[in-house]
């Protein structure tokens, strides 16, 4: 489940998009100019950002440069909402560090894609897409996962875990970096925990073979290796 920040000015808009996107399965916080959307970001850093041209203290590209300043939202899906349709406004919100420009009025389905679009490129683990290593398969939007076949039965953290390894394979992680990407960059939970949340993980992979993929590298942390 993805949290989205709705930062936008017209409070019948703002309600109906909080609405629809959690009926999509999105955890959904909305404001409605630039400084709450700042205040925000400071308590909690969302998976993507719907940010208003026209806010009442501050324009969107505004917003968005100083977003992508920041070293903890600089890597945030931002996706620009504008009634300008103009090309220049569309290259301009662009170049400010949006990731994706959408004309209002908008369908949700058409919101909706488009975050997916950007979360695939930007944060692959909060897709909705079926992910598949070695014949292990994730699918985040039924919460399975299974291993030659076989259905395997783990944890919600582990399933967390692993989703963001199957997403990022190949590279080794700290338990800092772990705890950020799957726990959050606000929660505090001693490192350990991570060892004992990967030894269930593995135990969860052993019955179709794959807990082999979970790789330890010593003095530094853990990679989820692409190929047996």
């Amino acid at each position: 489940m993805s949290l989205v920040l709705v930062v936008e000015d017209e409070v019948d808009l703002s309600e109906v998009m909080r609405d629809r996107l959690a009926a999509d399965g999105h955890d959904v916080v909305v404001v409605h100019d630039g400084a709450a959307a700042m205040t925000e970001v400071g308590k909690h850093v969302p998976d993507v950002i719907l940010l208003d041209w026209m806010l009442p203290d501050a324009a969107g590209p505004v917003i968005t440069r100083r977003l992508r300043t920041e070293a903890r939202t600089r890597e945030v899906p931002i996706i620009m909402l504008t009634a300008r349709a103009g090309e220049d406004d569309k290259v301009a919100g662009l170049e400010s560090g949006a990731d994706d420009y959408i004309t209002k009025p908008f369908s949700p389905r058409e919101l909706e894609a488009r975050i997916q679009a950007v979360l695939r490129r930007r944060a692959p683990q909060l897709s909705k897409e079926a992910v598949e290593i070695e014949d292990l398969v994730l699918n985040p939007a039924t919460r399975t996962v299974t291993g030659a076949g076989k259905a395997l039965k783990m944890g919600p953290t582990e399933f967390e875990l692993l989703h963001f390894f199957m997403t990022h394979t190949d590279r080794v992680y700290t338990r800092p970096q772990i705890l950020d990407h799957v726990w959050g960059d606000h929660v505090f939970i001693e490192e350990r925990t991570v060892d004992v949340h990967i030894r269930r993980l593995r135990d969860a992979l052993s019955p179709s073979g794959h807990e082999a993929l979970v790789e330890t590298v010593r003095g530094a942390g853990y990679r989820f290796l692409s190929k047996r």
